[in-house]
């Protein structure tokens, strides 16, 4: 059975003011006319999500939100919901990055929440999961993405509303990459227990994406190894230069 489609998708964080909205401009100038191997996407911060769709309304170019909150309404300031980042133009949202496990102590059960309320308002979840380096020293690392993606996972899911980045969170924003083995570890390991909750078709089905120090210089390598089904990107797709860089490992 071949596999999904590829997805690369340009994850802001933090990032971004009205200034930068020049590298929207750019990428969508360069993969004008560009046969596309993959599906693109970049999630920006809340502030540039509107003006970010508008700039792209006649690309190819998808727009996602990087955190929604769990309930599609209420007294919670400072929150959006998936709802509001659909209606704001958003097809997907990311949802459990290692930013928000950690920094915000949100545990698998929130994230699950989360991915629920995508699902709701219609937006692709794209559910992150990864190990320290502590947990990978400790020889813990399948243990750890096994508890995530259980935890995380809601109710139903499937190809069509669910995506997986494995992000070892010892390599994100450090330079530090894992070797090629290693991914292809981690991935086939997670592609089993897709197979194993979903069944075979929607567990085949569902793009399993790598992230983690994903640069134009290593992402032919990394993107090429087995059950890697895309990238989800920090830094490097903040230049519209970088970003294509990656996203021509896919040409």
């Amino acid at each position: 059975m071949a596999g999904p489609k590829a997805l690369v998708a340009g994850n802001w964080k933090m990032n971004g003011l009205t200034a930068e909205l020049k590298e929207v401009r750019l990428l969508a100038d360069m993969l004008k006319g560009v046969r596309l191997a993959c599906d693109v996407m970049v999630c920006p911060p809340a502030t540039l999500i509107r003006p970010v769709v508008q700039l792209l309304s006649n690309s190819r170019i998808k727009v996602g939100g990087q955190d929604c909150h769990a309930a599609a309404a209420g007294a919670f300031t400072g929150e959006i919901s998936a709802e509001m980042l659909d209606d704001a133009g958003c097809t997907a949202v990311i949802v459990g990055h290692s930013a928000r496990r950690t920094r915000h102590c949100e545990t698998d059960a929130m994230v699950k929440g989360k991915a629920e309320a995508a699902r709701r308002a219609g937006l692709t979840a794209i559910i992150c999961i990864g190990e320290t380096l502590e947990e990978r020293e400790s020889g813990r690392t399948l243990e750890v993405v096994s508890r995530q993606l259980a935890g995380s996972l809601p109710a139903g899911f499937a190809s069509d509303d669910t995506v997986i980045a494995y992000e070892p969170v010892w390599a994100i924003g450090t330079g530090r990459t894992p070797t090629r083995d290693q991914v292809e570890e981690v991935h086939r390991h997670i592609r089993r227990d897709l197979i194993e909750k979903a069944g075979e078709e929607q567990g085949t089905g569902i793009r399993v994406l790598y992230g983690g120090s994903v640069k134009p210089d290593n992402a032919a390598e990394l993107l090429d190894a087995d059950n890697v089904d895309g990238a989800l990107v920090g830094g490097a797709s903040l230049k519209a230069a970088d970003f294509i860089g990656i996203i021509k490992a896919y040409a």
